[in-house]
């Protein structure tokens, strides 16, 4: 019995792992989108809210890798207060919130004006987290 270890505890590091290489991958998506979007001719609604789907993506696969043990719905709902959160402190001005609102980092974390389509654009990408999430499954395990 002391022997052998369970295979459950690599279960854990192996989706965090995975989790974490598609949020590279989406934050890279992100950040191209946001800076090289308009000067490719998209439309400021795909660069606008294609960046708040990424962005939320991105938040549901971090939460992902920072509790790999929670159902793909526990994490789903962390996520969507994250974004519920993040969206409604736009509405608080405080002068050092604000400044930081104009830096880079700021504005992409942050965002800098209040939104409620946002908050949609934020479902769908809680959804391709989701979507991604199971797909990765799919494709490791075999399972459907």
């Amino acid at each position: 019995m002391h022997g052998t270890q369970p295979d459950q505890p690599i279960a854990p590091l192996r989706t965090s792992l995975i989790r974490a290489a598609l949020a590279l991958i989406v934050i890279a998506c992100g950040l191209s989108l946001r800076w090289y979007g308009f000067p490719l001719g998209l439309p400021a609604f795909v660069v606008k809210y294609g960046g708040s789907l990424l962005w939320a993506t991105m938040v549901f696969l971090l939460a992902g890798v920072l509790l790999p043990r929670l159902t793909r719905t526990q994490i789903a709902a962390i996520a969507a207060v994250i974004a519920f959160i993040v969206e409604f402190s736009r509405l608080l001005h405080t002068p050092w919130l604000d400044a930081f609102r104009l830096t880079t980092a700021g504005a992409l974390l942050l965002g800098r004006i209040f939104s409620l389509w946002n908050l949609t654009a934020y479902f769908a990408g809680i959804v391709v987290g989701i979507w991604l999430d199971r797909l990765t499954e799919i494709c490791s395990t075999g399972k459907s």
